[in-house]
């Protein structure tokens, strides 16, 4: 009976027996899902660097909150495509206002106040990397501004450090049209026009040193090759490049070639992490074929516009830069568009070369005739590019940097770099030098 009971005891206690002593199979790992480009979209703090909407705000009267009529921005199209942050171009036609560049500079940027003004409840005015991440918390916009040309300072650094206190946080050190102090890519071939002999005078290196002193980035989008070059040597600060793309890809001398990509990536002081290069979205400085058929039309447009500034001459009105943008839209649209791939490859382009720490968006919304890529025609369509570079496999976190990280670093370090220089006590290049003064 004891030997039944033994047996029956032990064969029930095999079976746990045998699973105590066989190893335990590990738990299937859980791959964590990869995230969404809305979730991508939702989590990032997008900054775009350049828009030319103030041209609309004073000379269309137009408001942010009204419908697009045939423009890229405004508020509507910001809040679809969760854009947090703004640099509003001031930009001065030099040809329609010269003899008042800085009036014209003084109207655009009251412009985009009066716009801060008007939707409080939407928009807030900022000028620091706090001020952007704090409007974002609030879920606000951010509205900054930014100066594209020099010539808006008169050759004064007394009007710079002026559009300093007003807000203004970069200035493009040139446009199309070379200055008293710095060359353009736009005119660099035109031997009517004075040009430097370095790139850059002495008053030029002033400007770049006030800048870094007040803590305005410096952007060299527009520049010629031999000015960005000067600067680089000359910044204490990355510098941007606020609106530009890659020239291995579409040969504009606006965009930057792979060694100017690398430098821009390596510009700023020793303990510099280098500055950013915001692409441009505009259809002539990505695809080579667009640019080509615009090249081959221009001759058409400029007639065009000379015809009508001569009839608004006629006429007694003023011919102000919508105008002429009208008929530039009209030529622009018989060009098709290039697909929204070809952005993202300028994109892909310039993280390859300079590094993904060292590339964000620049879209020029407002300021191209609408001539955008296939699919991108406003801040709505953001997301469509978030999608594109996690579909290329990049990770959420460099599209993070991508959409704005990048740029909101390099806004940090041209503030520490300002403290610093204010400590200083130097002198002007302009003014004489110890080492220049005569001897006894």
């Amino acid at each position: 009976m004891r030997t039944r009971v033994c047996l029956s005891l032990l064969l029930f206690a095999l079976p746990a027996l045998l699973c105590a002593q066989s190893p335990a199979k590990p738990a299937p790992k859980m791959t964590p899902a990869k995230p969404t480009a809305a979730q991508v979209q939702k989590s990032a703090l997008i900054i775009d660097t350049h828009a030319d909407t103030p041209q609309r705000f004073v000379d269309e009267h137009f408001d942010l909150g009204d419908p697009l009529q045939g423009g890229n921005l405004n508020l509507e199209s910001i809040h679809k495509g969760n854009l947090g942050a703004e640099f509003f171009s001031i930009w001065v036609e030099p040809g329609l206002y010269k003899g008042q560049y800085a009036r014209r500079t003084l109207e655009l940027i009251d412009s985009v106040k009066q716009q801060v003004a008007k939707h409080p409840d939407q928009i807030m005015f900022v000028t620091t990397p706090e001020g952007i991440e704090y409007a974002h918390r609030t879920r606000k916009f951010a509205a900054l501004m930014g100066i594209e040309g020099g010539h808006s300072i008169e050759n004064s650094l007394g009007l710079l450090r002026q559009y300093y206190a007003l807000g203004v946080r970069y200035m493009t050190l040139t446009w199309s049209n070379s200055n008293d102090w710095a060359d353009s890519s736009g005119d660099i071939d035109d031997k009517s026009i004075p040009h430097t002999k370095e790139g850059l005078t002495e008053f030029g290196k002033d400007v770049v040193y006030e800048m870094n002193r007040l803590g305005m980035m410096i952007d060299i989008s527009h520049v010629s090759d031999r000015t960005f070059f000067r600067t680089l040597v000359i910044s204490r600060a990355p510098v941007i490049a606020s609106h530009s793309s890659a020239r291995a890809l579409c040969d504009a001398p606006r965009n930057m070639t792979d060694d100017m990509l690398r430098a821009v990536a390596r510009s700023g002081g020793p303990n510099s992490k280098g500055g950013v290069i915001d692409v441009n979205f505009y259809s002539g400085f990505l695809s080579q074929a667009y640019r080509d058929a615009q090249k081959a039309q221009q001759a058409e447009v400029d007639k065009a516009v000379s015809e009508a500034k001569d009839k608004a001459k006629a006429e007694g009105r003023e011919f102000v830069y919508a105008d002429e943008e009208k008929i530039q839209r009209a030529f622009a649209d018989r060009i098709p568009r290039p697909p929204l791939s070809m952005l993202i490859d300028h994109i892909d382009h310039i993280a390859k070369v300079a590094g993904v720490d060292h590339v964000g968006l620049g879209s020029d919304f407002d300021g191209v005739s609408g001539q955008l890529p296939l699919g991108l025609d406003s801040p709505a369509d953001l997301p469509k590019i978030t999608q594109a570079l996690l579909d290329r496999g990049y990770s959420a976190e460099d599209c993070r940097k991508i959409l704005g990280g990048n740029l909101l670093r390099v806004f940090r370090e041209a503030e520490a770099v300002s403290k610093e220089l204010q400590a200083e006590s130097r002198p002007r290049i302009t003014e004489k030098q110890p080492f220049n003064k005569p001897q006894k």
